[in-house]
């Protein structure tokens, strides 16, 4: 009998499994694309200033729009798990399915384990495409935000004032015509061959064009005249200064000022972390510690040699000059400096203060090599711990979602989501200290980067267990969601302590 009612359960298991993942999906799909539309629009204003003004042409946009998505993927999937998970069994709570799932016999955890495994294939997915994936779009990406920022801004000249973003030259225009493509009132100073030489051309009128390279900018001027500082032999501060002055009808003038789009080569991130997989990395994280070490052996070679054992070698040092005069073998260095005349000793002293500065120096300059690649070392570090933390996170995000969707028992666009953004700001800002805190070498760089898992990790368990024993510790009749009982609790508790004064 109980074989054939286990029997007769298989297939409603399946059933309901295939109806959790399904409700689960079509709220993960959704919450995955809006979190990483909400994050790519957020690295746009990022980099807005870099972005905006220079005539780039909708299809780099576009371009830079989708390898931004992709390189945030990672980003968002902890937040869809967190939301969708959250949303699915809160739901179901809410439907009161979760309860007759129960009252049928299966429990929370039974009920969990689709998805458990779901989130997990997510995770391992979400590990391979930060491996071996992101690396290639993140130098596609950083290869065109870099090329935008090197370009050239967009030729856009306003009236009144100069404009300065032509480099060595600043335009003045009075006055624009729309219908003729006229300008009037044209003032252009020019000190690209530097400031001692610099010219002014001033014109009634003129008009500006490209080359058909785009590469040249071409300005024909009518009616002007051009001052022209010259070369100054003079030595004395108030000598009158040379110049030339021209009229002329007409004058063209080419000036170097390329509008075209030049996407940089990639090959400018090749050797960076962000173009590694997790092999690579590690192996440059050990060839960056041997190096290390090799350097400071050098250094302490180099510093016990030079200067520490042949303090006594060169004519200008303390030892040497002490020596020109006594024999100071044998004798305390500071007896034979107190014996000698004052002349000598001032000359000692300054001998052995130079000494000092030096040694500081050479020390401060091998220390900041040996910084700069302990910071190289963190930094590859870091982007290593990131393949994995970023993907263990939606598992951990699953655990907290899950069973707080089940225990709040509320569904929704609302609560849910207020909830999940709490939590990922949260998450955020643990992240983010850790990752600081690593960066800077103030903690070691896998607690730095795992930091957020050990803080919510507990957490996660704590929901999980109160879930799975079916403990009511968040409801929507409790206080924590009821402000009446708030207001009700903290005026009993106000009486009970006026009656006992």
């Amino acid at each position: 009998m109980g074989k054939n009612i286990q029997q007769l359960r298989m297939p409603i298991v399946k059933k309901i499994n295939y109806y959790i993942i399904k409700n689960f999906l079509g709220v993960f799909i959704i919450t995955f694309l809006g979190s990483l539309f909400i994050l790519v629009l957020q690295f746009f204003l990022q980099h807005i200033n870099s972005l905006v003004g220079k005539g780039i042409g909708l299809g780099v946009f576009i371009e830079l729009f989708f390898y931004a998505g992709l390189t945030l993927i990672p980003l968002a999937l902890p937040l869809a798990i967190l939301i969708g998970s959250l949303m699915t069994f809160g739901n179901l709570g809410e439907r009161l399915e979760l309860l007759a799932m129960k009252a049928a016999g299966i429990s929370l955890w039974k009920i969990m384990q689709p998805l458990i495994i779901l989130v997990g294939c997510i995770s391992i997915s979400g590990f391979y495409f930060s491996n071996n994936i992101l690396p290639k779009t993140q130098v596609k990406m950083w290869t065109l935000v870099f090329s935008i920022r090197e370009k050239s801004p967009e030729l856009d000249i306003p009236e009144g004032v100069f404009y300065t973003e032509i480099p060595g030259r600043n335009i003045f225009i009075g006055e624009k015509s729309h219908k003729n493509n006229t300008l009037k009132d044209i003032i252009i100073y020019d000190f690209s061959r530097g400031f001692t030489n610099t010219s002014i051309v001033v014109a009634d009128s003129g008009k500006m064009s490209f080359s058909v390279d785009k590469t040249n900018l071409l300005i024909s001027l009518y009616k002007g005249e051009t001052f022209e500082t010259l070369p100054n032999n003079a030595k004395t501060r108030n000598a009158v200064v040379p110049y030339r002055r021209e009229l002329f009808e007409q004058k063209e003038i080419i000036i170097d000022f390329d509008a075209n789009f030049n996407l940089l080569g990639t090959e400018l991130l090749e050797g960076q972390y962000v173009s590694k997989n997790a092999s690579q990395l590690q192996h440059s994280i050990d060839s960056i510690s041997t190096k290390i070490d090799e350097e400071k052996n050098k250094y302490r070679e180099d510093f016990l040699r030079n200067k520490y054992y042949n303090s006594y070698t060169g004519s200008s040092s303390a030892f040497a000059i002490l020596d020109s005069t006594i024999d100071a073998k044998g004798y305390n260095f500071q007896d034979i400096l107190l014996n000698t005349e004052k002349g000598l000793q001032e000359q000692v002293m300054l001998s052995s203060i130079n000494r000092a500065y030096t040694i500081k120096n050479d020390l401060i300059y091998n220390q900041s090599i040996i910084n700069a690649l302990i910071f190289d070392a963190r930094k590859h570090s870091i982007e290593w711990y990131k393949k994995f933390t970023l993907s263990f996170a939606c598992i951990i995000f699953f655990f907290i979602g899950a069973p707080l969707g089940a225990i709040i028992r509320k569904g929704g666009m609302g609560l849910p989501i207020v909830i999940s953004i709490v939590l990922f700001i949260v998450y955020y800002i643990i992240d983010n200290t850790g990752y600081k805190m690593a960066r800077e070498g103030i903690w070691e760089v896998g607690m730095g980067m795992w930091f957020s898992a050990l803080v919510l990790l507990p957490f996660g368990m704590f929901l999980t267990y109160k879930a799975v024993t079916d403990a009511v510790i968040l409801t929507t009749e409790g206080k924590l969601f009821n402000p009446k009982k708030w207001i009700n609790a903290l005026i009993a508790l106000v009486k009970k302590k006026k009656k006992n004064i």
